[in-house]
């Protein structure tokens, strides 16, 4: 990989903390004990030479690509895209879900699991919640309420932020009933529902009462709600920390000032545009910010693992900072040339950042990121198919 940054990101101490990390997680999913033999029966045929990392950004590239052909035919969310690109969606995810689901899978049956795999994937994820969110509104046209869409994305990205929020200060990511698996096999059959019979479908009346898409944005937020106040009863005990502060020892109401810098300018941007900017381009619009939402929650994430405080400003905001300057001088460029900009700018920013963190911890662990530095003499397999390691004194423990 490149190096794009001269200086470090993480210091000497923060790389021993991360490689002293221990993931910790729990789940009372409602699907994931049905979903079990099928992940157990997909990993079984993955190959052992096959990283897990591998496994995550192909996933994601899927499910990037499959979504971005759907922007291409609605960018506006109110063009009707045909119905193949909205199953292309449902595959898309379906597939993305299924190797996600498996990544960790792969690292432990192979014996290559480290703290670089938790992150990817968490960075993975991060990437993933804003195209997913995104394509579930183009698919049921959502672009014909631009405020309900705008909160339906946010509240997405929000939610994913506050599940690694509530990470940095009990120090265990949690799960509930309902949850990611669920709302993303939900999405899939919404997909399913577009491609069946039509994007069309989602502006029928239900008992005028709204549409069917305001119906279903309804249930996304009550379920947005029933989480988030799950989410705040998690702070009722107080952090991990010293005298109830996060893993890092800082207040656990400090990670709101970091997203804050996010939402905030994006629904002031989105509100005090002159050339409705948002309603015109609203995926260009949540692409660029979700960027910006994914990098901050990635610095979260690296925060909680190297038990570090998290710094408040980010480059990345220079995007958003862009279109505030350019509304404040009266619009002296056209926005939707500032919006392209703001978008390039905060693509490079992100990948930078992940690029240099993920060179530093491959340096640090003496790992690779997407190969297992095992031979396929070394990697066996005993007869339940569990792998068995032969290592040499050479071989490294992680990979």
């Amino acid at each position: 990989m490149m190096q794009f940054y001269k200086e470090k990101i993480l210091s000497p101490g923060q790389l021993k903390r991360l490689s002293e990390h221990k993931y910790s997680c729990s789940s009372s999913s409602l699907l994931d004990s049905y979903l079990q033999p099928w992940w157990d029966w997909l990993v079984s045929k993955v190959p052992l030479w096959l990283a897990p990392n591998l496994i995550t950004i192909v996933g994601l590239i899927i499910n990037i690509a499959t979504t971005l052909i759907l922007v291409y035919y609605s960018p506006d969310a109110k063009a009707e895209p045909p119905r193949w690109t909205c199953f292309l969606c449902a595959l898309g995810l379906f597939i993305y879900q299924s190797l996600d689901s498996i990544d960790g899978k792969q690292a432990r049956r192979t014996g290559s699991s480290s703290p670089l795999g938790e992150l990817f994937d968490h960075g993975c994820d991060s990437v993933s919640t804003v195209f997913v969110a995104l394509s579930a509104c183009i698919a049921v046209q959502l672009g014909n309420y631009p405020s309900w869409m705008f909160f339906q994305c946010f509240c997405a990205m929000t939610l994913f932020y506050c599940a690694h929020w509530q990470s940095y200060v009990s120090g265990s990511l949690r799960f509930g009933k309902i949850d990611v698996t669920e709302a993303q096999f939900t999405i899939i059959s919404i997909h399913l529902t577009s491609a069946i019979f039509g994007p069309k479908i989602w502006m029928t009346e239900i008992l005028g009462i709204g549409t069917m898409s305001q119906l279903i944005s309804g249930i996304f937020y009550s379920g947005f709600l029933f989480i988030f106040i799950e989410f705040i009863k998690s702070f009722s005990s107080g952090g991990i920390g010293k005298n109830g502060s996060t893993i890092a020892g800082t207040s656990v109401l400090s990670p709101i000032i970091p997203f804050s810098l996010v939402v905030v300018p994006a629904y002031i941007i989105y509100r005090k545009s002159a050339q409705h900017v948002y309603e015109n381009h609203p995926a260009l619009y949540i692409l660029s910010f979700g960027m910006v939402a994914a990098k901050v929650t990635n610095r979260l994430v690296v925060a909680h693992m190297t038990k570090n405080e998290m710094e408040y400003l980010d480059t990345a905001l220079i995007g958003p900072c862009m279109l505030f300057l350019n509304q404040y001088f009266n619009f002296f460029f056209d926005e939707y040339y500032v919006l392209w900009l703001c978008f390039i700018w905060v693509t490079f920013d992100f990948l930078k950042y992940s690029s240099q963190v993920c060179l530093e911890i491959c340096n640090h662990l003496k790992i690779m990121l997407f190969r297992i530095p095992y031979s396929n003499e070394q990697l066996n397999l005993d007869k339940n198919g569990t792998t068995r390691l032969q290592r040499s004194k050479s071989t490294k423990k992680y990979h």
